[in-house]
């Protein structure tokens, strides 16, 4: 008899992301004008930098002749996108990473789901709450959990952000083994320092523990004071890995391209506590698994670095941080604490208030999608994610629907009250 794996019997019943798609099908069959503005998942909306276009068209060519076609390519990614890497993301900012540490991917949701298979199955996760879904989703999968009890899993520990930490959880009350951290932070925007990302160095090194820092949304730090990269911390190379994303930097959404930092320093260890090198364990998981990303692809991601790329890059995040001050702006003008939307492009709005009922008030009323804080997690309820990645033009109007209808609902609260 062929069996399942169970472990995904204790799996909630759907993604967040679906259940957001459902509510918004059904809303549209009933109220198909005006059309919905998404200011929810994290999609971006538009164009590749031109460079980036440039590079593909000139791939592409190559590949229609015999003399500069190219079959399947490394694994780990080709050397002129890992060297451009190295030099541009690391090696620019102080932080030792060699191009041979850098491993090219079709996207950090795949890596940072994949990576726990690394490691042992009674390992303890330390993951933040609230969180990307799919860092807890995996470990569920692969058997890392118990039962789903009162809005959380036994048997995972759980580093509460709330309002009162700023969103930067505290250390683990009790050793762990692999940590999750996320900054900028997704969903709520914020971001840590240098001199708290290093008493997170200092943990995980004193407890023979890796951190997996998913830094997808580094490129949208404003503050210069603000560390980029965990490897820009002493000692990091030995205790972390890190996961980066063209989706949000330069909008590879459609075309898929990440990249995953491991450091040939780094090491973890069998029961009898023999060390091993997770950089080659990756490896071997990599070339296994994975069969590389497109080698078209790979051109337009290095063309980012070229001095045309960086220039529009910029651009392109200088238009969507200028959609987050509109967003941060007029909702604290209508009397709701934020965070985020200064160094990250989602803005974590406090609802005053059940936050699928705050989902539901706005799709119904204002037309306009958000996430609810509550998918993310138990410290997520009370609050929606708004995301900064639209067109100026659907920000504003998205904006307007919520100033007027958020207007005749504290008016129909004062009337009936």
């Amino acid at each position: 008899m062929i069996r399942i794996n169970e472990n995904y019997l204790k799996l909630k019943a759907s993604y967040l992301f679906s259940d957001i798609a459902k509510r918004v099908a059904a809303h549209q069959q009933r109220r198909p004008e005006p059309a919905v503005i998404r200011l929810g998942i994290g999609d971006v909306t538009r164009a590749l930098p031109d460079t980036c276009i440039a590079a593909f068209h000139e791939a592409v060519d190559e590949m229609a002749a015999d003399a500069t076609f190219r079959g399947y390519g490394p694994e780990q990614g080709y050397d002129f996108l890992r060297e451009a890497i190295a030099e541009n993301d690391f090696r620019a900012r102080g932080a030792d990473i060699d191009a041979d540490e850098i491993f090219v991917s079709d996207g950090a949701k795949c890596d940072t789901g994949n990576i726990q298979e690394l490691f042992a199955s009674d390992v303890r996760i330390a993951i933040p709450d609230p969180v990307y879904p799919v860092y807890l989703d995996t470990n569920v999968m692969a058997g890392r959990s118990g039962t789903f009890r009162d809005g959380r899993y036994e048997g995972i520990v759980y580093l509460d952000g709330t309002a009162d930490n700023g969103f930067i959880p505290d250390l683990p009350a009790e050793p762990v083994d692999l940590i999750y951290l996320c900054f900028p932070n997704n969903p709520t925007g914020a971001t840590i320092s240098k001199e708290q990302l290093k008493t997170w160095v200092d943990f995980a090194a004193a407890n023979r523990a890796i951190i997996l820092y998913d830094a997808a949304y580094e490129a949208f730090i404003r503050d210069d004071a603000l560390p980029h990269s965990i490897y820009e911390i002493d000692g990091a190379r030995n205790v972390a890995i890190e996961f980066r994303s063209f989706s949000k930097t330069a909008g590879f959404t459609g075309t898929r391209c990440a990249y995953t930092v491991v450091p040939k320093s780094l090491m973890a260890y069998t029961a009898s506590g023999e060390s091993h090198s997770v950089h080659r364990l990756w490896n071997r998981r990599h070339s296994t698994k994975f069969n590389g990303v497109s080698y078209p692809v790979q051109r337009a991601a290095a063309a980012i670095y070229t001095d045309a790329g960086k220039r529009q890059v910029a651009e392109l995040i200088q238009g969507y941080m200028a959609n987050a001050d509109i967003i941060r702006s007029e909702m604290q003008t209508l009397g709701y604490d934020c965070i985020g939307g200064e160094n990250a492009p989602y803005i974590w709005v406090a609802t005053k208030g059940d936050s699928w009922a705050f989902f539901d008030m706005l799709l119904e009323k204002a037309g306009v999608v958000c996430t609810p804080g509550a998918g993310f997690g138990t410290c997520g309820e009370g609050y929606i994610r708004i995301s900064a990645f639209n067109s100026r033009e659907n920000v504003t109007a998205a904006m307007d629907r919520i100033r007027r209808s958020l207007k005749r609902q504290c008016h129909l609260e004062m009337t009936n009250g």
